[in-house]
């Protein structure tokens, strides 16, 4: 029975060392769903963009789609998510024009982050960056706020 404790021992040392060093990071889950709250666009890579945009998505885990706005059209497509892995499909979206030219630039350009999206980081409480395959930022949403 003592070698037996003797066993168990460093084992559960172990197991108490990795769960205690876990509790010492961000304190948010790298596996935190992002599905559910509609997240607003905040920045395109490192820029910030107008206050009042309507670019915002919503991820939907039962349907596996993502759905939103690029600012002036409606978007919407299918997305997995493994972990912090994220891809998004191919996006449909309707056809109409942007009155404003910098929002249209915003739009198109939103719309390439969303494609070339490979993973993604909680930056903080209600704070979603979304990743390309090098890890560089290409968007930062916000979860809107009822």
């Amino acid at each position: 029975m003592r070698s037996l404790a003797r066993l168990a021992l460093p084992a559960l040392a172990t197991a108490m060392l990795a769960a205690a060093l876990s509790a010492c990071g961000s304190g948010i889950s790298l596996d935190e769903p992002i599905e559910g709250p509609v997240w607003r666009l905040a920045q395109l890579g490192g820029e910030p963009v107008a206050t009042g945009g309507d670019a915002q998505i919503q991820f939907d885990r039962s349907s596996g789609r993502v759905s939103g706005s690029g600012g002036c059209n409606r978007v919407s497509g299918s997305f997995t998510r493994s972990g912090i892995t994220l891809r998004i499909g191919q996006l449909a979206s309707t056809r109409m024009a942007c009155a404003d030219p910098v929002r249209g630039a915003n739009e198109a350009q939103f719309m390439s982050a969303l494609q070339t999206t490979a993973s993604y980081r909680l930056a903080g409480p209600g704070q979603l960056a979304l990743l390309d395959a090098s890890g560089r930022t290409v968007a930062t949403l916000n979860a809107a706020t009822r």
